[in-house]
Order: C-alpha cells, then sequence, then structure tokens
C-alpha cells in the first residue's frame, strides 16, 4: 500500500487523480492515515466528499466498500445477515442423505419424522451473508480497505451507536460464531449532508473536516482539470454563474457535481460559449426543483449571465 510521507505529497497525488483538494482538506485525510482515526467529512451535497473516499481507494490500490445509509438502516443490511435460503436447502439436503443411509440399512425402511440437523451445520461461515461493515474488517484481509459510509444523517439513533460499537474496537461480535477482530484497521471515511447533527459521541471517535463551495480559483480549477475538452471562455463563464446562482435564494444549491454536469451538457451541445438561450435550455441540468427553475429562468438568468460576463 502506497505510504505518504507529507501532507503535499498526498495533495499531489489527490491532484494526479483529479481530485483538487485544499491545503487543510490534504491535512486531514493525511492525519486520518496517519493516526489510523475515522474522517467525518460534512457538507452540502454535490461538494467532493464522497469522492475522497474514491480517490483514496485508487491511491491506495485497495478495495472501496461502501455503505450507503438511509432511514432503517438496519444490521442485517449494515452487518451481516444469514443465508436462510440456503440453510433450508442444506437441512433438505442433509435429511435426503440420511434418510437414504437409514433406508439402505433398515432394507429401504424410510422414516417420516424429520431428521434434526444441528446448529453448528447451519450457522457456520458459509452460511453467513457479509455485509460492509463485517466485510471491511474481515481478518482474512491482505491490507486494509477504504470504508465509506456514505450520508450517515440519513440513517438512524440507533444505528449510530451501534456505529460507535463497532468504530471503537474494529470487531463485531456473532453470537453463533463468536467475535471477528479486523487484522487491518480499515481507513474510514463518513459524510453527512447536515441534515441532521450526528452525535456528539460519534464525532469524538472521528477526525472532522468541513468542506465547503470552492471559491472561484478552485471550481475554475476542477472545470479545467475534469472537462478539458471545454473552451477557457466557457469554463470560466460556466464557474463563475454558478458562484453568482449559489448567492440566490434556492431551495437547493448547485454543488460541484452539478458544475461538471452542466459544463459537459453544454459541450456535448458543441457550445464553446455561454448565452441566454443555452442557459435557458439546461437550467434543468444544474437545477433540479422546478420551483428553482422557474426562479431563475427569464430575467434573473439574464441578469446573473450580465453579470458574470462584466466580470470575464
Amino acid at each position: 500500500m502506497t505510504q505518504f510521507k507529507s501532507i503535499d505529497d498526498l495533495q499531489q497525488a489527490m491532484a494526479a487523480q483529479n481530485y483538487i483538494a485544499e491545503r487543510s482538506l490534504a491535512t486531514a485525510v493525511f492525519l486520518a492515515l496517519k493516526l489510523q482515526r475515522p474522517l467525518l467529512l460534512e457538507g452540502e451535497a454535490g461538494v467532493g466528499k464522497t469522492e475522497i473516499a474514491k480517490v483514496l481507494a485508487s491511491l491506495l490500490g485497495t478495495d472501496l466498500i461502501r455503505l450507503q445509509c438511509y432511514e432503517g438502516l438496519d444490521v442485517s443490511h449494515a452487518v451481516y445477515e444469514w443465508n436462510y435460503t440456503r440453510q433450508m436447502l442444506h437441512i433438505r439436503l442433509m435429511e435426503t442423505d440420511r434418510r437414504g443411509a437409514e433406508s439402505v440399512e433398515r432394507g429401504a425402511m424410510s422414516s417420516s419424522q424429520p431428521l434434526a440437523t444441528s446448529e453448528a451445520e447451519l450457522f457456520g461461515p458459509e452460511f453467513l451473508l457479509r455485509r460492509p461493515l463485517l466485510q471491511a474488517i474481515e481478518p482474512t484481509r491482505a491490507t486494509a480497505p477504504v470504508l465509506l459510509i456514505d450520508e450517515l444523517d440519513r440513517s438512524d439513533d440507533e444505528f449510530e451507536a451501534y456505529l460507535l460499537e463497532v468504530l471503537s474496537d474494529y470487531q463485531i461480535t456473532i453470537p453463533e460464531i463468536g467475535t471477528v477482530k479486523a487484522t487491518h484497521i480499515p481507513i474510514v471515511i463518513l459524510t453527512s449532508n447536515r441534515t441532521r447533527e450526528v452525535h456528539d459521541a460519534l464525532k469524538r471517535r472521528c477526525l472532522y473536516h468541513w468542506i465547503d463551495y470552492p471559491s472561484f480559483e478552485k471550481e475554475l480549477t476542477i472545470v479545467r482539470t475534469k472537462v478539458p475538452d471545454a473552451s477557457e471562455q466557457l469554463s470560466r463563464q460556466v464557474t463563475r454563474f454558478v458562484q453568482e446562482l449559489r448567492r440566490e435564494d434556492l431551495y437547493k444549491i448547485p454543488g460541484i457535481a452539478e458544475t461538471l454536469d452542466w459544463i459537459t451538457a453544454i459541450v456535448t451541445l458543441d457550445q464553446t460559449a455561454l448565452d441566454a438561450a443555452i442557459i435557458e435550455d439546461t437550467l434543468g441540468v444544474i437545477l433540479k426543483y422546478q420551483d428553482d427553475v422557474q426562479k431563475v429562468k427569464g430575467p434573473k438568468a439574464k441578469a446573473i449571465l450580465e453579470r458574470t460576463n462584466a466580470m470575464g
């Protein structure tokens, strides 16, 4: 696994993967790697939180294991569950084999009673369905994976409490088998869009970093890096327009992801500059709520474009 000697090394390596990280973010990631601590990233949707885990997995040459959180997420979907279909099939096969053996011994006399199958036969590792948390601490792993726990704020308090226990010792107890403990501590990235507050107990377990909307210069660099086919004029216009758009009173402010989607769509339409007509036609790429589209289209969009062009 690649080791980074300094924050600068990590920052440059992330840039080589087309992820533009300011030094404060690179420092947080560097410390998380060195101290083997989970990193909690908060910020608005679309600012690049999830992408960090993907970039790290690529840089370190290891697996990315993703747990997408949602309301009602429980142990059976996050940690493990038993393969009941396979267990039932195993029971039937065992009963068939045993009855066949008894029939031979008794001169083809078959039993009408079901034959018992031991618990050890049914609750072994081969019947276990490993979900993301268990996959991440599997002791047979040769290297530490990157575990992405995405949109933690969407999960319930009960799951968050369970997660705190897992991240404290990096072990999971399965009553039928025993305790499974990580040989290599996973690199844990947690993200939150802050639709609710993450509990202080979990925050204390993690390093923390807030990812804000980028400055004009940083976002322009991201656009140039991610969409190199766009003209310089278009790149500057789109970036400036989005920056101005974020000042408006919108239900959902566009993130970097929407900026990249928008300029990619405009390039696909063979446009090299932004004008009122192309804005009107493509607002649905950058704004995802009809109320926002109605608020911006027409005179508002033209006014923002005029300010954009005036700023250069």
